[in-house]
């Protein structure tokens, strides 16, 4: 059909990029090319996401590109004041697609661990911009906190093995990280609450 003709579609960027231009030449608009590109990895996103919505039980794979070009497109928006996340936006985006794939189905109780350690990342990597300091210890944080969500949350039954390797990283992320204060006193009863938390919540669901 002719309105899905290559060359209007062409047509359409090239009227967008020059409208774009000519307004940076105006110094009305600055970064004309993230903008440029942030539009179209959107209304990709935006096409995603409607697939995803329009079926979410059969198009859930839609929602890895979907969340992933939104928030490619959003980090290209970011002006240069907020660089510094541009990749806790980015990773942040393709965390959110494993998050909605776990809500909508709990059973898939895997998207819980990638949503985890995207998450994390994208944290560390504002952290690495802003503070300049060594995060690494944040990593293992990040892992151990996702792992005892892999225990707690529900969809699925024989996940306390995810305990073990949750509070192991937590405590080795606490050593690295020892040296910010204040952190310790916070963290232990954390951890105790949570894997406290699980036991008696696990009784009381099941009492037998």
């Amino acid at each position: 059909m002719k309105k899905y003709d290559p060359r209007l579609w062409i047509g359409i960027l090239m009227v967008f990029g020059g409208v774009l231009i000519f307004l940076e030449n105006l110094n009305i608009i600055s970064n004309v090319s993230g903008i440029f590109w942030g539009a179209i990895w959107g209304l990709v996103g935006v096409f995603f996401l409607y697939l995803l919505i329009k079926d979410r039980y059969n198009n859930w794979w839609a929602a890895f590109p979907a969340f992933t070009l939104i928030g490619l497109a959003v980090s290209s928006f970011l002006p240069d004041s907020l660089d510094a996340f541009t990749g806790l936006v980015f990773f942040g985006g393709i965390s959110l697609g494993f998050i909605w794939v776990y809500a909508t189905d709990t059973s898939r109780w895997w998207a819980i661990i990638p949503a985890g350690v995207l998450l994390t990342l994208g944290v560390i990597a504002a952290l690495d911009d802003l503070t300049g300091m060594d995060n690494g210890g944040f990593l293992f944080l990040g892992l151990g906190i996702t792992f005892l969500l892999v225990a707690i949350l529900p969809g699925g039954s024989g996940r306390s093995w995810a305990f073990f390797p949750g509070i192991a990283l937590l405590i080795f992320g606490a050593f690295l990280t020892a040296d910010l204060v204040g952190w310790m006193q916070y963290l232990w009863p954390a951890a105790l609450i949570l894997v406290g938390g699980y036991f008696v919540l696990k009784f009381f669901r099941n009492p037998a």
